[in-house]
């Protein structure tokens, strides 16, 4: 997130839309303005906003339309939402945060509340950014932190943990059951790490992306919890299935495969986080 957040503002009343520019300017936003969706779904792949305010009522689309256009972008598709709209009807509510939204304000609406809805939007989007949302290990900035404080010791292991497969699991049962494969996959990595006697004061685990995981180590350590974890994943793996279908053989459900790789700092000299990760994904060999 930028020094000064960025908002795009969604909505045809030039009005309000003039307001809340003026209004969030003034608070140390930077703030894009689109009258229309197409026009707002243009700007969010051409400057991604920090956070979205959204009408529903627009000229071309509805704003329901939007918001699951820029869920669907991989660019957008974690932007925080808040709906601004005259409808107050339960089930417009309900239909705005089953899409994804963070908050749904009526018009007319108190702009110092607004605001505090925004930072707090805004706060809890720069939090999510560093946890992984589904397994609540650490994500990709805290990771690179780690690993780079380790460039140029000595004595620690990094071990990475890769499922494939997530993509078919999902089709074939639902992104329900794919995040609680991801969460029970999680839960077995931190158990399994803990119980194998490391040092928890040394010892770090995160989620580079949906199917990587990394697990920092004292490098006495690493055989070990290599092992440990193998064994363990061939014995859990079954599980992560719905309980109707662990019973079906392998060729007959979306096949979940795993891979394991150990990179410790005997294994080269690494000058930044980036060498690290790629040295221990392409080390990867199957369970």
């Amino acid at each position: 997130m930028a020094d000064r957040p960025s908002i795009l503002v969604v909505e045809d009343e030039r009005g309000t839309a003039d307001m809340l520019k003026g209004y969030f300017e003034a608070h140390g936003y930077q703030v894009l303005w689109a009258a229309w969706g197409g026009d707002a779904l243009r700007l969010a792949q051409e400057r991604v906003p920090d956070l979205v305010l959204l009408d529903i009522r627009l000229p071309d689309m509805d704003g329901y339309e939007v918001c699951r256009e820029l869920r669907a972008q991989r660019r957008t598709g974690d932007v925080p939402i808040i709906f601004l709209t005259d409808r107050r009807e339960r089930l417009d509510r309900l239909s705005g945060l089953e899409l994804g939204a963070v908050d749904f304000i009526t018009k007319p609406f108190d702009i110092q509340e607004l605001r505090l809805r925004v930072r707090n939007a805004l706060k809890r989007s720069q939090f999510e950014t560093l946890v992984d949302p589904i397994t609540g290990l650490a994500g990709e900035p805290l990771i690179d932190e780690k690993l780079s404080s380790l460039l140029g010791r000595r004595g620690w292991a990094l071990l990475c943990v890769s499922v494939d497969g997530l993509d078919g699991f999902g089709d074939a049962y639902g992104f329900v059951a794919r995040d609680d494969a991801l969460r029970a996959l999680a839960l077995v990595l931190s158990n399994t790490t803990f119980e194998s006697g490391v040092d928890p004061d040394l010892t770090f685990i995160g989620q580079l992306d949906a199917g990587n995981f990394l697990i920092v180590v004292e490098a006495g350590r690493s055989r070990e919890l290599r092992e440990r974890l193998a064994t363990r994943l061939k014995q859990a793996i079954n599980y992560f299935y719905p309980a109707k279908e662990r019973q079906a053989q392998p060729g007959h459900r979306p096949l979940l495969s795993l891979s394991l790789s150990v990179v410790t700092a005997a294994d080269g000299t690494f000058d930044s986080p980036e060498a690290l990760k790629e040295t221990v994904l392409r080390s990867l060999a199957p369970v």
